[in-house]
């Protein structure tokens, strides 16, 4: 069957050769650098050489640990020579993702976000998937590979963190996978990941975050100005969604001549992605999944409508693209709307 887990296998090897060169590229975070290694694993002997490269700069504490702990060998995207190399593979990531990816023809895109219909010989997306590492050990399934303890460890904590420990979106194939991987992993390494420490220099960010935050009914908002990576905003976005009545973190910095928006949500309100599509995706890049979502401006995008400097006036015009689109709706009127059918007649009163 073409269109199953190996035929699309059979499909994929059917493009590489003994004598190619191929470069993965990834936005790296725990997932990606996970998948990455997955597709490293699968053309094993059937390439001369494989390379992952990073677009990104990692900044993260688990990110770094999880380089370093499980051998991932990244290279720096600045550091490469492209031109040695004649096949390029994407995962956990589509062209317009990031703007890297727009200068190269890809052989394979495996990824799990909405679909943005990216050209490539090989294009596989599923993006009700909660993480690109169920569909990599999909695969590795389907070739017959048991995967070595180090990349165990690395999908089975790429699942962990895209789907939140189960909490964000998640089918039972993720499940599956996870619990194909559980006895593979070394749990020692997947307890120095979770417990990476805090780089010092975020500290001060949160401290930005904390002073202007603004609540908005059960929304956070942050505009943090400049940041060191857009990193940051991710943390302090997962930060916010732990405190009990906030339903919306948004936050927001300037990285490399781009705002960065960061959106999560307690999975219980609207599709975060759809949100800050409608919101933000007439100025660059933006979707994402129901509870997570990013929106990548250039800033030059945003010349007649904010100054990135003005901190309360960009923070203004975030809460205002945003809120309109992202109203809090009562979920249990959802619910029991859902669940009851339409009276007819009015309930007696007993």
């Amino acid at each position: 069957m073409p269109n199953s887990i190996t035929g699309k296998l059979r499909r994929m090897y059917d493009l590489f050769q003994k004598e190619d060169h191929v470069l993965i590229l990834i936005n790296a975070d725990p997932d990606a650098i996970a998948s990455a290694m997955a597709v490293k694993r699968l053309l094993w002997r059937h390439v001369h050489t494989v390379t992952i490269s990073n677009v990104n700069t990692i900044v993260r504490p688990d990110n770094l640990a999880m380089v370093r702990l499980l051998s991932s060998k990244l290279v720096a995207f600045e550091k490469l020579d492209t031109g040695s190399f004649n096949r390029f593979v994407l995962v956990d990531s589509q062209p317009n993702h990031h703007p890297i990816f727009t200068r190269f023809n890809f052989d394979v895109i495996i990824d799990h976000h909405p679909d943005t219909n990216p050209q490539g010989s090989f294009v596989d997306i599923h993006p009700q998937y909660g993480a690109n590492s169920t569909i990599m050990t999909e695969y590795l399934k389907a070739a017959k590979i048991k995967p070595a303890a180090k990349l165990a460890t690395a999908l089975f904590y790429g699942i962990k963190t895209d789907t939140g420990n189960f909490k964000r979106d998640a089918l039972p194939e993720d499940v599956r996978a996870f619990r194909f991987l559980f006895p593979l992993v070394n749990i020692h390494i997947i307890q120095k990941l979770e417990f990476a420490e805090m780089r010092m220099d975020f500290l001060k960010y949160y401290q930005i975050a904390l002073n202007t935050m603004a609540l908005r009914g059960g929304k956070i908002y942050v505009y943090l100005g400049p940041v060191s990576s857009p990193d940051v905003c991710v943390s302090i976005a997962d930060f916010f969604t732990r405190i009990h009545s906030v339903t919306w973190s948004i936050i927001g910095g300037s990285y490399n001549n781009e705002l960065t928006l960061i959106v999560r949500n307690d999975g219980m309100q609207k599709d975060a992605g759809k949100v800050i599509q409608k919101a933000f995706g007439k100025y660059g890049s933006a979707g994402g999944h129901k509870s997570m979502a990013r929106a990548q401006i250039p800033l030059n995008n945003l010349d007649s409508i904010i100054d990135p400097q003005n901190t309360k006036k960009t923070l203004d015009w975030i809460i205002s693209c945003f809120g309109k689109y992202a109203q809090k709706r009562s979920v249990e009127k959802e619910f029991f709307k859902d669940i009851l059918p339409p009276l007819k007649k009015p309930l007696l009163h007993l």
